[in-house]
């Protein structure tokens, strides 16, 4: 990461520029506090297409695998434990 004032900015902004397209940063400061951060675009995704199919379809087998409870499934155990309490 690289910090320069505004009048050091103007001057060399072509070089700051392709500083931040190599992947650096840099803060230009006014009166030494940060006005602007200067980053570099991603030119790539986070992630690709195929890596979303795959998810998804995982995703999709998860679902498939797991039975729905019925409201049987819950009330059942909870009448039992009424019962016995009682």
């Amino acid at each position: 990461m690289q910090s320069v004032g505004i009048y050091e900015a103007k001057t060399r902004f072509s070089a700051l520029i392709e500083l931040v397209e190599q992947g650096e940063e840099v803060r230009i400061t006014r009166h030494g506090k940060e006005v602007v951060r200067m980053l570099p675009v991603r030119r790539k995704p986070v992630i690709t297409d195929e890596q979303i199919a795959r998810e998804l379809e995982q995703i999709q087998a998860l679902q498939r695998s797991i039975r729905p409870a019925t409201a049987a499934d819950e009330v059942a155990p909870l009448r039992q434990t009424g019962r016995s309490v009682a």
